[in-house]
């Protein structure tokens, strides 16, 4: 529409000077070396009018002529950008699509037409990769790597290293996937994957100390919820704990056991581990004081093993009495947890109080049935009676009794005999929650850890086992239960 009405504008004007120009006769008379030139004004406005649309139509064509050359030029790399961007986008859906020899051939061609090598080289890696080879998707990624730092493109560089990290992950070469994830964190401080794959390898490899800095990175850097890095960090901080004590530093062991605690109080491990150290320093109301608060959150059998223990110091003889006295305090704070009457009915089975300990399985099973409280009914009564009926009916309720919730592994579902900060199967790290085998729910009383939300899908995983042994023993409890690779009874 602009262009119209400015058209418009230019034809009135000409017409105006045209009128203008009619209505105003006259001649022009030019004398000039001999020669005389007389005309009227309106031929000699004409005459001007054609030289000039003749000037500029010369001066278009020349124009033309010496923009030719690069127009031709531009329009060959505009031709040529199309086509390798077509190329580009059809080799991506035919990686999409798993096809590998025309991913490979599109590759080559949208190489050859663009001058793209982040796109074109990534498109390279894919489609060897499709084709499984990849010997030549390292060396595509490499030239990435390479290519990204001659031209001081860290993203590039960086999608390189992360090809290389992956390739290396897949072999199982953890040491390389770590040196290429740390390298790929120099490229890109805040990108999470980096931080997440050290943390991930250093935590596979028990290195707590380095998995630990990464985790405050991970923090600054806001990688993960809050909840999330809270309890990973009271996780790291037992184990560090551990590794502390079994080098002998008692202090430094009780200094991490306590900020774990302080951390997620009603984290069982931490607890454990805060209250044991606490007794041997002789600080038992310290460690009773750590108990209770865990208990008042999370009840769990190991809290109770802890709390029978937290009043005996390392080297002294064991008093069943007064582990009963111990244990009768936990009952009498919620008298509705069946794992504080089983804890009592074991310390009581131990100073042979036969009539104690059958009142409070019995009561144990009253609150929530469980196979290893029907084992336990079973141990006394061959203690006290010797093998017979009695052992026998007890023995046929525990195989129809509901299982008894273990340490669940959420990423796997493989059951652990005690908890560890990596699983004992696949070796993810803080992946153990207190549940019952195989997706089943346990009992609010016993299954409130809160430490990991059950798998979805529910993960599948072997039951307690039912060992000829532990039919003719009482099942104990005690605080090495919760060390990796220790088995409770």
């Amino acid at each position: 529409m602009r262009r119209i009405l400015w058209f418009l504008l230019r034809l009135g004007v000409v017409i105006a000077l045209a009128v203008w120009v009619a209505q105003r006769p006259g001649t022009v008379r030019l004398d000039w070396q001999g020669y005389i030139i007389q005309t009227e004004v309106g031929v000699v406005a004409l005459a001007l009018l054609a030289v000039g649309v003749v000037a500029y139509m010369l001066v278009r064509l020349l124009l033309l002529l010496w923009r030719s050359p690069r127009r031709l030029g531009a329009g060959r790399r505009t031709g040529r950008r199309t086509r390798g961007y077509q190329a580009l986008s059809q080799g991506l859906l035919a990686v999409a699509a798993g096809d590998g020899p025309a991913a490979t051939r599109l590759a080559g061609k949208a190489d050859g037409l663009l001058n793209e090598p982040a796109l074109t080289l990534l498109l390279s890696a894919q489609a060897a990769q499709l084709a499984g080879d990849e010997a030549q998707a390292a060396t595509h990624f490499a030239a990435m790597r390479d290519r990204g730092a001659t031209l001081k493109r860290p993203d590039m560089a960086f999608v390189g290293v992360r090809g290389l990290a992956l390739q290396a992950l897949a072999t199982g070469d953890t040491q390389r996937a770590l040196t290429l994830a740390q390298e790929a964190s120099t490229l890109r401080p805040k990108a999470r994957w980096p931080l997440l794959t050290q943390f991930d390898l250093q935590a596979r490899a028990g290195d707590w100390t380095a998995a630990a800095a990464t985790l405050d990175a991970l923090t600054s850097a806001k990688a993960l919820p809050v909840e999330t890095l809270r309890r990973h960090r009271a996780a790291l901080l037992v184990e560090r704990s551990r590794v502390a004590e079994a080098e002998g530093n008692e202090d430094q062991a009780l200094s991490l056991a306590r900020k774990a605690h302080d951390l997620a109080p009603g984290f069982v491990p931490a607890a454990v581990q805060a209250s044991r150290l606490l007794a041997a320093s002789g600080s038992a109301r310290a460690a009773t004081r750590a108990l209770e608060q865990a208990w008042r959150l999370t009840p769990h059998p190991a809290l109770a093993a802890a709390w029978g223990l937290a009043g005996e110091k390392p080297g002294d003889a064991a008093d069943p009495l007064a582990r009963v006295k111990r244990l009768e305090a936990l009952v009498a704070l919620d008298p509705g947890v069946p794992e504080a009457h089983a804890a009592l009915a074991q310390a009581a089975a131990e100073a042979r109080l036969w009539g104690l300990a059958r009142g409070h399985l019995t009561r144990a099973l009253t609150l929530r049935p469980s196979a290893r409280v029907y084992r336990q009914l079973a141990a006394v009564a061959v203690a006290e009676h010797g093998p017979g009926p009695e052992e026998r009916g007890h023995l046929a309720s525990a195989a129809k009794a509901p299982a008894d919730p273990a340490w669940v592994c959420g990423a796997c579902g493989g059951v652990n005999p005690a908890w560890g900060a990596r699983c004992g199967h696949c070796g993810g790290f803080d992946t153990l929650v207190w549940r019952l085998p195989g997706g089943a729910t346990a009992s609010p009383a016993v299954d409130t850890l809160g430490f990991l939300p059950p798998p979805e899908p529910p993960a599948k995983g072997p039951a307690e086992g039912d060992d000829d042994g532990a039919q003719r023993r009482l099942p104990t409890f005690t605080l090495a239960s919760l060390r990796p690779g220790r088995r409770s009874p």
